[in-house]
């Protein structure tokens, strides 16, 4: 069990109890969360939920990886973002009473926590603090937006792949020896859109992160090799 967690709190066996956003909610509450609370496991390319869908509760990804994925008319889609373990989806259209944005979809097997709707509603009603760390999640979505916007504008493709790379690897990849690798979790378009360059700058830029020597790739297979990157990796998991 989480250190200092509370034994009758759903969350509190959780890796995340301390920050996640049910653990202020007072005794008095615990129970309604407890009844509201159940936890899914999601098999790769299996829908949490989809766009334009009603909301019907807030969702924790306690294992796995969720891609937050935007459909258009012209039947063409765009992955928006990873939900990574410890995140929230579907909040923004549980405060806003609105319906779904995006489509959420497991990349990986992945275990979900959900609270549903309307016991979520009278634990935010009843617990101040609760509410205030879902604002907290809101507006660190709104921060990450701004941060890739600056980031489009001041780093490099090759760069930002980089960054995104060495956090997948960071989350997913196993170690050997002294290098780590990983199966990718999501398609080279994927990864084009989560960058913002077009799918077949990819191919070129993959190639130039391996011709820089930290990084090889086989298909969907990644490895890093021995030195500043992984070092980096492991300084992330100490």
């Amino acid at each position: 069990m989480t250190k200092n967690a509370d034994p009758t709190h759903p969350c509190g066996k959780c890796a995340f109890y301390s920050d996640s956003v049910w653990q202020p909610a007072e005794p008095g509450s615990v129970s309604v969360l407890a009844a509201g609370f159940s936890r899914q496991e999601l098999e790769v390319g299996q829908d949490l939920f989809e766009q334009d869908a009603e909301n019907r509760a807030v969702y924790c990804v306690s294992r796995g990886l969720i891609g937050l994925r935007t459909h258009h008319s012209n039947g063409k889609s765009t992955l928006l973002r990873l939900a990574y373990p410890g995140e929230i989806v579907g909040f923004r259209s549980f405060l806003g009473s609105g319906r779904h944005q995006t489509e959420a979809r497991a990349l990986l097997p992945s275990r979900i926590c959900t609270v549903v709707r309307r016991d979520a509603n009278r634990i935010v009603h009843d617990n101040p603090s609760v509410l205030a760390r879902l604002m907290d999640r809101c507006v660190a979505e709104i921060d990450r937006s701004h941060e890739r916007i600056i980031a489009t504008a001041t780093t490099s493709n090759k760069q930002r792949l980089s960054a995104l790379l060495l956090r997948l690897m960071g989350h997913f990849g196993e170690q050997d020896g002294d290098s780590f690798e990983m199966r990718l979790p999501l398609s080279r378009s994927d990864l084009a859109d989560l960058i913002g360059v077009q799918p077949e700058t990819m191919s070129r830029l993959v190639k130039r992160l391996q011709n820089d020597g930290n990084f090889s790739f086989s298909g969907r297979g990644v490895w890093i090799t021995p030195g500043r990157l992984t070092e980096e990796i492991l300084a992330r998991r100490s």
